[in-house]
C-alpha cells in the first residue's frame, strides 16, 4: 500500500508504504518502522539502501508488517523536524493502524544511516515503548562526529544542511540531534529504553565505527539492553573494502537483524 498519508506539518503531506503480509496470520500483526538514510537530505521510503535482496519482502514472509516512512529532508526543514516526522509516523501507527491490521504495541523501528540517527532518537520520544531498535551505521553524536570528519565548520556538510548552521556554531542542536547524548535524559524523563541492535562496519570512512561504540556505551550505562556487532572490513552501506575476500555478508547482517527484531516482536 504505497502512498498512505500520515502527517500534514505546515500542509506538506508525508507518506508511507505500507508492506503486509498474507491473511493467514491471526489477529493483529507487528509492525517494523522503517526509516531510510541519505544524509538527511536524500533517500526515499521506496528503497531500503544497502543491496540486501528483497528487504522487505523477507520482513513481511516473516510475519512482520513494514511501514517504511519519508521524512523532510533537510534542504525542506532542519532538525528537530526529521525526528518529529518519524514520531508522527508512530502516531498515526498508534491512531489508524489497526484499520490495517496492524499491533500499535509492537513496534520495531530499524533505520539505516541518517535514518538510524532518526530512529533513534524517535524511540526516546514514543508516546508508546518502542520495543526494539536496529541502528545499522547511524551518526551518534554530531560534534564528534565533526571533529573526526574535520568538518566542525562546515555549513554544507550533512549535519551542518540537517541543524541549518555548523556544528560548531549550534551546539545545542547537535546535542539534541546525538543519541548517545539523548539516553540520559530519556531516562531522566522516566522513558523506557528500548532493546538496541547496533551494527556497524570497522571500514566505514562515512560514519566512524566509533559513533556506534558510543551509543553502545551510552546505552549500557543507563542500564539499557544493547547488542553491539561490529563488522570488520565493512564500509558504509555495508560495502566492502577493495581486495577484500570474502566480501561482507549483507545477508547474514540483515538476518540478524530481522531475527532481533521478530525476537522482540513475538515475545510470549
Amino acid at each position: 500500500m504505497p502512498e498512505l498519508v500520515f502527517a500534514e506539518p505546515g500542509g506538506r503531506p508525508l507518506r508511507l508504504d505500507l508492506h503486509l503480509p498474507g491473511s493467514s496470520l491471526a489477529g493483529p500483526v507487528p509492525v517494523i518502522v522503517f526509516v531510510h538514510g541519505g544524509g538527511w537530505n536524500s533517500g526515499t521510503r521506496h528503497e531500503f539502501g544497502p543491496e540486501v535482496d528483497r528487504a522487505f519482502e523477507r520482513m513481511v514472509d516473516a510475519g512482520l508488517a513494514v511501514a517504511s516512512v519519508e521524512y523532510r529532508l533537510s534542504d525542506e526543514a532542519i532538525f528537530p523536524a526529521q525526528v518529529d516526522d518519524v514520531v508522527a509516523a508512530l502516531r498515526w501507527i498508534a491512531a489508524s493502524g489497526s484499520e490495517f491490521g496492524l499491533d500499535a504495541a509492537r513496534v520495531v523501528l530499524w533505520g539505516e544511516s541518517a535514518g538510524a540517527a532518526l530512529a533513534a532518537l524517535a524511540a526516546f520520544r514514543a508516546d508508546a515503548p518502542v520495543l526494539g531498535v536496529v541502528d545499522w551505521y547511524g551518526p551518534t553524536d554530531l560534534a564528534a562526529l565533526g571533529a573526526d570528519l574535520d568538518r566542525l565548520d562546515d555549513p554544507d556538510c550533512a549535519e551542518g544542511r540537517l541543524l541549518g548552521g555548523t556544528i560548531a556554531s549550534r551546539p545545542e542542536a547537535a546535542v539534541e540531534a546525538s543519541a548517545a547524548l539523548q539516553v540520559a535524559g530519556a531516562v531522566a524523563a522516566g522513558r523506557p529504553l528500548p532493546a538496541f541492535l547496533i551494527a556497524h562496519g570497522t571500514a566505514d570512512a562515512s560514519v566512524p565505527a566509533s559513533q556506534a561504540t558510543a551509543l553502545a556505551d551510552a546505552l549500557r550505562q543507563a542500564g539499557g539492553e544493547v547488542e553491539l556487532d561490529l563488522v570488520e572490513g565493512a564500509g558504509h552501506r555495508w560495502e566492502t573494502e577493495p581486495g577484500r575476500t570474502p566480501p561482507v555478508d549483507r545477508d547474514g547482517i540483515f538476518e540478524r537483524a530481522l531475527r532481533f527484531a521478530l525476537e522482540r516482536l513475538y515475545v510470549r
